[in-house]
């Protein structure tokens, strides 16, 4: 997934900067007092579907009209998008992308400019997005429907015009994590603290001690730089030493799920910090994972000899404390519920799915290794709680998926009413080459 997304960002800079410095381009439509052209169609298509990396020029280009025809409104309603939420956003994305290669500098290389020159590019679009995202948030409102809104839907839906929802599992997990000897994570300390102390004696710099001897990937060769860190991107742990520090302020030595750190702030931007940190792992021994996997197998023996039961051996044993008091049940973190399809397992574990294809409600899996959400290893055994076979969208199973469906809908009423009607009273113009049959009814101005 992240190949797709990255592909089409990288893509879609070439085209901006193939609009900026070729003088070949051309005006393809007029919405208002906005043009539209070809590279923008190109930009828009590469962003189009980017999930499955599939092209469409006629959603491509009525997605072009209808985000100008916004802009028009949006310009008579007097929305603006502050410069705060501009750069916020921008630097968001930028944050995103960053952390994707691993480094800015692998981003730079990547692509031959600077983080700030790529930025730069990026920001009307962004902004025009910023503000069409305004406009239509004000066409179709805040309010969700009600759940007698949602069953009149379903009862007043032809039944082939409902999505077809695909095999949908629920699963109970117990988790082992591999720890590392006291012994291990003593030394990783008391070598941190002495590089903290380093510092605040001013005997190194923490840029060039971050070079030598961090451990995180992502900022040891800046010297342990990170721009522009917006809430949400690190580790809760690591935010809320950040968050509090002052300019200029070097923090303790404190643990998160990677490691022990400490962290100098830079400059603090609004809501955006500027920071250097140093990491330092505990390292994991063989022994270390061997023993995790030895104390799982030992359970499984005590669940399959029927000691125990999966659910209690949960509640004692499991080192995830996410699903450990609720029987081991897992939740989707792409629907905030309990079911995942096949797509969703890929997200998470490939290799689970290979699993449960033979196995039936009840089962349980033998133990088996995966990637913990902090990138680490670590053991699991599965249970199969349920299986949904594949089915048409109904109340009873699927409440969740209608309501969305439903307002999905309901918006998509409302925002074709408004284009109705605001085609009617605005001046568009489209270049009889690329023609093509909308989904919605436009006003063409002659």
């Amino acid at each position: 997934m992240f190949k797709f997304k990255l592909l089409f960002f990288l893509l879609s800079l070439s085209f901006i900067s193939f609009s900026q410095n070729q003088v070949i381009d051309k005006v393809i439509a007029v919405v208002g007092k906005y043009p539209i052209l070809l590279s923008d169609l190109q930009n828009t298509m590469l962003d189009q579907d980017k999930e499955g990396g599939y092209f469409d020029r006629c959603k491509s280009f009525e997605m072009l009209v209808y985000q100008k025809l916004l802009m028009v409104q949006a310009e008579k309603d007097s929305l603006i998008v502050s410069e705060a939420e501009l750069d916020h956003e921008l630097s968001r994305r930028m944050s995103y992308f960053i952390s994707q290669f691993g480094s800015e500098e692998k981003l730079e290389e990547f692509y031959g400019k600077r983080t700030n020159v790529i930025k730069d590019e990026l920001r009307f679009s962004v902004q025009e997005q910023l503000l069409a995202e305004k406009m239509k948030s004000k066409i179709t409102g805040n309010d969700k429907l009600t759940p007698a809104e949602i069953r009149l839907f379903f009862n007043s839906s032809i039944q082939d015009s409902l999505p077809f929802v695909e095999s949908e599992v629920e699963l109970q997990q117990l988790v082992k994590k591999p720890i590392c000897s006291p012994q291990e994570k003593q030394e990783a300390k008391e070598l941190i603290e002495s590089y903290r102390e380093r510092v605040i004696n001013g005997k190194s710099s923490m840029t060039t001690l971050a070079r030598l001897y961090s451990e995180d990937p992502g900022s040891a060769a800046k010297g342990g730089l990170y721009n522009n860190v917006a809430r949400g991107l690190m580790d809760p742990a690591f935010e809320a030493v950040a968050f509090r520090l002052k300019k200029g302020e070097i923090s303790n030595v404190f643990e998160t799920s990677y490691g022990f750190h400490f962290i100098e702030l830079v400059q603090r931007k609004g809501d955006l910090l500027d920071l250097r940190h140093i990491l330092i792992m505990p390292k994991m021994t063989n022994e270390d994972f061997f023993k995790c996997k030895r104390d799982l197998d030992s359970i499984y023996k005590e669940i399959n000899l029927g000691l125990i039961s999966f659910e209690n051996a949960v509640k004692k044993y499991s080192d995830d404390l996410e699903t450990k008091q609720n029987s081991g049940l897992m939740i989707n973190p792409q629907t905030a519920n309990t079911k995942f399809d096949n797509n969703a397992l890929s997200q998470i574990d490939e290799n689970s799915i290979v699993v449960l294809n033979n196995m039936k409600v009840g089962d349980i899996s033998k133990p088996m290794q995966f990637k913990l959400p902090d990138g680490k290893p670590g053991f699991r055994i599965l249970k199969l709680k349920t299986r949904i076979e594949p089915h048409k969208m109904n109340l009873i199973e699927d409440y969740q998926k209608l309501a969305q469906f439903a307002n999905v809908e309901k918006n998509k009423k409302l925002v074709k009413e408004w284009i109705k009607k605001r085609s009617k009273i605005s001046y568009i113009k489209l270049d009889p080459e690329f023609a093509c049959k909308f989904e919605n009814n436009w006003t063409i101005s002659n």
